[in-house]
């Protein structure tokens, strides 16, 4: 029995002390990323910014666009959800879901009166095409925190200095991130990053074939429901389906044309056949023609 008993504390002692290693290990290895002395956002490149507090402070309510996995580099936060309340130290990963009212209190390290974290903004175009997973037995889904672990540590190191690199490293760093979403489908404090609206899973329908006649119908038998269901859906997020096809097919000619493409052929790929209906759409959609369009905008910017 006692022996028994020191092997369980020894193993427990090694995770302690495994986890306070890699924990280290991410704060070191992210100090580039620390803003001495600047409170509020510093950007980084695009979805990837630090924040920094020099005094103690309480947000609330915070509704975020979209999700977003951050790291806190030095004090701590809490998160609390209506009763529910949980505290993240220096060196903890975390998910914060959208759309849900969050009060979040930050708290500096009082060795060096600074509260800093780093924060990679998730739009739902960066996420897999996958289902959202079914959190694991016994978990507790009102929890942010992720479990440190060596693949994980490794994966938001890439993820975060791919993303500061900016639009240059765009292939690399979509690679990162489908890596990091790999090892975090499986955590339910995740699960926020995986869970798309209805919108956003009709525009991701229609942005794999923009050229497609697409129409409610089709679109809502991909997606498992009746039209008249979508319909309902899009229309309690104050959406419909013609505005998010015109939307997602304007955004992808304009993106088309900047890159240097002739209108006539980014209407086509579109998905239209006449360009005085496509360049009506455009400017619909912009205030401005396709002729508009300078084609020095970079390929990057939506």
């Amino acid at each position: 029995m006692a022996d028994r008993l020191c092997c369980y504390f020894a193993a427990m002692m090694d995770q302690v002390f495994s986890k306070a290693n890699l924990a280290r290990r991410l704060l070191t290895e992210l100090e580039s990323f620390r803003v001495s002395g600047t409170p509020g956002v510093t950007l980084h490149a695009a979805g990837l910014f630090s924040y920094c507090a020099l005094s103690r402070e309480r947000l609330m309510p915070v509704r975020l666009r979209f999700p977003v996995v951050g790291i806190v580099l030095s004090g701590c936060k809490e998160i609390w959800r209506g009763e529910q309340t949980e505290r993240l130290d220096a060196g903890s990963v975390f998910v914060l879901p959208a759309n849900i009212e969050l009060d979040i209190v930050n708290e500096p390290d009082p060795r060096v009166n600074v509260y800093q974290s780093l924060i990679m903004e998730i739009e739902p175009d960066k996420i897999p095409d996958l289902p959202e997973p079914d959190a694991p037995p016994g978990a507790l889904c009102g929890d942010c925190a992720i479990p440190l672990t060596p693949g994980l540590v490794d994966a938001m190191l890439h993820a975060a200095r791919k993303i500061a690199m900016g639009p240059a490293a765009e292939p690399v760093r979509t690679a990162r991130l489908l890596e990091l979403f790999a090892l975090l489908r499986g955590e339910a404090a995740a699960r926020p990053l995986f869970r798309l609206s209805v919108p956003e899973r009709v525009a991701r329908t229609v942005r794999a074939a923009l050229d497609r006649p697409w129409t409610a119908a089709d679109v809502a038998r991909r997606l498992a429901m009746s039209e008249s269901t979508l319909r309902r859906r899009l229309a309690a997020e104050g959406q419909s389906f013609s505005a998010i096809l015109r939307r997602e097919r304007m955004q992808a000619a304009r993106r088309l044309i900047a890159k240097g493409v002739g209108s006539g052929v980014a209407a086509a790929s579109v998905g239209y056949s006449s360009r005085a209906h496509f360049a009506e759409a455009f400017r619909a959609t912009f205030g401005d023609n396709p002729s508009d369009v300078s084609p020095s905008l970079h390929p990057y910017q939506p």
